[in-house]
C-alpha cells in the first residue's frame, strides 16, 4: 500500500492525484489487476471525473453546496456537517482497472481528492492488487515483500 500526501488550500477544492496514483501502480509492478484509492478522512472524499476543463470541478463543487449547503439547520455542533454530508454523497474509494501496468481511465477521466473541509494536511491510500493470483499453500508475507514475491498463478 503506498500512502499519498495532499495539503489542500481551500474549504472544498479538488485536487487531481492522477499522477501520484499512476506512480503507486508503476511502483507495485502489476501488469494486470485493480487499484483502489481510498480516502480515511469524514469530511473528505476521492471521485474520478473530467480534467479537460477545470469547470468541471468548480460546478461539482458548487453543486454539492446546493445539495449540502454550509448553512443548513444541522444538529452537529463543529460546523463541519455539510463536509460530512458531501463526503458521504461522493464516496471514500474509487476502484480503478489496471492493465499492462496502466490506470484504465477514459481520455478525459482523472483521480480526484475531494476536500469538503480544508485547508488540512490529508492522506490517500492506494492499494494495487494483481489478478488471477493466490498465496502458495503455506506462505505468509514478511513486512516488504510485494504480493507479486511471494505468489502463484492459479491453476
Amino acid at each position: 500500500m503506498r500512502t499519498i500526501p495532499v495539503q489542500t488550500r481551500n474549504r472544498a477544492e479538488m485536487v487531481d492525484i492522477t499522477a501520484q496514483v499512476r506512480d503507486a501502480v508503476r511502483e507495485s509492478g502489476v501488469s494486470s489487476g485493480i487499484c483502489v484509492v481510498y480516502c480515511p478522512h469524514t469530511t473528505a472524499a476521492v471521485t474520478i471525473n473530467e480534467n479537460a476543463d477545470p469547470d468541471v470541478a468548480r460546478d461539482l463543487l458548487m453543486g454539492l453546496d446546493r445539495l449540502a449547503p454550509r448553512d443548513w439547520p444541522y444538529r452537529h455542533g463543529e460546523g463541519n456537517s455539510d463536509a460530512h454530508l458531501k463526503s458521504t454523497l461522493v464516496g471514500c474509494s474509487e476502484r480503478i482497472l489496471v492493465e499492462e501496468g496502466r490506470l484504465i481511465l477514459g481520455t478525459w477521466q482523472a483521480v480526484y481528492f475531494c476536500e469538503f473541509d480544508g485547508p488540512r494536511q490529508r492522506r490517500v491510500h492506494v492499494k494495487v492488487v494483481a489478478d488471477g493470483v493466490r498465496l502458495a499453500d503455506g506462505v505468509r508475507l514478511a513486512d516488504g515483500v510485494r504480493l507479486a514475491d511471494e505468489v502463484r498463478p492459479d491453476v
